[in-house]
């Protein structure tokens, strides 16, 4: 009930304009950086993944959710991270194997923290703002084009679900 009342009370928040924009830069796991700023105008869902979970299958979601909306300006990122003790051991190892069994060509980050003092800095932002932290791999975070939280779905809600769908179609171009 307490994450109900946060989201709706975030939510208005956000149409009202007085939501504030996360951002930050993520290590890429294909090397350089990826930075939220730099799809500033898009809406962007953000997903921490790890590929030895129960959840681990919606890396298919993710990327039929990208390959539906990108044309459209979506932009998916996973954001690997061992928190939960469920992730390989390198960031090459997670490459190759959502290569290999998903065809992955979503932008990735490298192994990353996403909760706890550890956490990268976008997902500090995240919970600051919104009180949303992920509770297990899988969690998503939905930007607006103008960087504010939007949405957040734990891990039982697939990404291609209706209730992750309408949201993003509702700031599509």
């Amino acid at each position: 009930m307490k994450k109900l009342v946060l989201a709706l009370v975030f939510a208005t928040l956000a149409q009202a304009g007085l939501a504030k924009e996360v951002g930050g830069t993520f290590p890429s796991i294909d090397g350089g950086t990826l930075s939220i700023e730099q799809w500033r105008g898009q809406p962007v869902l953000v997903v921490n993944t790890a590929s030895q979970c129960g959840f681990t299958g919606q890396y298919e979601g993710l990327q039929a959710v990208y390959d539906r909306y990108r044309d459209r300006g979506l932009v998916v990122l996973a954001v690997p991270s061992d928190d939960f003790n469920q992730e390989l051991g390198s960031a090459e190892e997670v490459k190759e194997f959502c290569e290999l069994n998903y065809g992955l060509d979503i932008p990735m980050t490298d192994i990353s923290h996403v909760k706890g003092s550890a956490a990268h800095p976008f997902y500090k932002a995240v919970k600051q703002e919104t009180g949303f932290e992920p509770s297990w791999n899988f969690n998503k975070v939905l930007l607006g084009p103008d960087g504010a939280v939007v949405a957040t779905w734990g891990s039982a809600v697939r990404p291609e679900s209706r209730r992750v769908t309408e949201r993003i179609e509702a700031l599509l171009n």
